[in-house]
């Protein structure tokens, strides 16, 4: 069990399905988080590989290398910063990027950590820029230089710092710096789960609420769980209220599927957002081409959420694809709202083709 995004009713990070994480999430997370690599679920090539990074540091009496990584959110980053510092037998400490934004506010972190101590950075990536070239002598040297006044008179004082390892997290790799990259001695991209991996993270989190769940119930809450952990414990936790009213307590196939109809959730994991996006393009505008801003008015939603919250799940299902003209819907768009796709011009048989002659 592992982890770590709209209707305009309700921002991103409060859709069923979204990956991003509220504050019931985070408290029941707490609870439910695996203590150690034998218990974390999934991401077998990441587990393995840092398992190896972990043992050798402790062999050698030295702290671990600074650990990177990447991934969409939900996916367990915060959960394996927690691991790493446990494996180590080190406390942790967690802060995230947009919490620093002066080189002052990472000196005071940096300069109060204890030796072999983990400094958990979530959205690394969003770091501001002086702190960022601040950290990359703290991780590469242990030691930072503090500027004390301003202008002519300004004196940089070394400051040494214990040893301690970095574990970074980023949903989105591309935007870090080259500099700050390369100085990450283990660098892991976390994959989206198998709705089989996903079905042990369920049968794990009902036991630990004690919620009693059949197996086909498991799969069905897996399968339309979008790869994500995260989500997953969410849909258990709905499915176990409506099993709870409306039926014995028991999560049969038939009591989850009827709990994810209430709560607008279909087989594949598209919430009304995103099947609001599909029915558009579709009926309104044929299957596309049709551009971000109109196809995000005719959904009555910002083009933002659109872009960023609807379309990365759509693509990723293969039910909608960004190309230079616009969005378009794929064939298994049509077949999944149950719709037939409109005659192509000359029928050529291809959607919105036509022969160079019109034969």
């Amino acid at each position: 069990m592992n982890w770590d995004d709209t209707t305009s009713e309700a921002p991103a990070a409060e859709r069923l399905v979204g990956a991003a994480a509220d504050g019931e999430d985070q408290a029941v997370e707490a609870a439910l988080r695996p203590k150690d690599l034998g218990e974390f679920i999934g991401q077998e090539r990441v587990r393995e590989q840092l398992d190896l990074v972990l043992r050798a540091a402790r062999a050698r009496g030295a702290t671990a290398d600074h650990v990177l990584l990447s991934g969409a959110p939900g996916l367990g980053k915060t959960t394996l910063s927690m691991i790493i510092a446990a494996e180590m037998g080190a406390p942790i400490r967690i802060t995230s990027g947009p919490a620093i934004q002066h080189a002052g506010d990472l000196a005071a972190i940096l300069s109060s950590l204890q030796d072999g101590e983990v400094l958990f950075l979530d959205e690394i990536h969003r770091m501001s820029r002086p702190a960022e070239e601040m950290l990359y002598m703290a991780m590469e040297d242990f030691r930072v230089d503090v500027v004390v006044g301003k202008g002519p008179g300004a004196t940089a004082i070394p400051l040494e710092l214990p040893p301690f390892t970095l574990v970074g997290a980023t949903t989105r790799a591309g935007l870090l710096p080259p500099p700050l990259r390369d100085r990450f001695g283990f660098t892991a991209h976390m994959e989206f789960y198998e709705p089989a991996e996903l079905q042990r993270v369920v049968h794990r989190s009902a036991h630990l609420l004690d919620v009693s769940v059949e197996e086909p119930g498991a799969a069905e809450i897996a399968g339309r769980s979008r790869g994500t952990p995260r989500i997953a414990n969410r849909l258990l936790r709905r499915v176990r209220d409506y099993a709870q009213v409306k039926a014995d307590g028991l999560i049969t196939q038939e009591v989850a599927a009827a709990a994810l109809r209430v709560y607008e959730v279909d087989e594949r994991g598209l919430d009304r957002l995103d099947r609001a996006v599909l029915k558009a393009l579709l009926k309104l505008f044929g299957g596309g081409p049709v551009g971000l801003s109109t196809l995000a008015v005719a959904v009555g939603e910002e083009r933002e959420t659109v872009e960023e919250v609807a379309e990365p799940f759509l693509v990723r299902e293969g039910l909608l694809a960004r190309t230079p003209r616009g969005r378009i819907a794929t064939p298994a768009a049509w077949a999944h709202l149950g719709l037939t796709p409109p005659a192509a011009p000359g029928g050529s048989g291809q959607q919105g083709q036509q022969g160079l002659f019109g034969t």
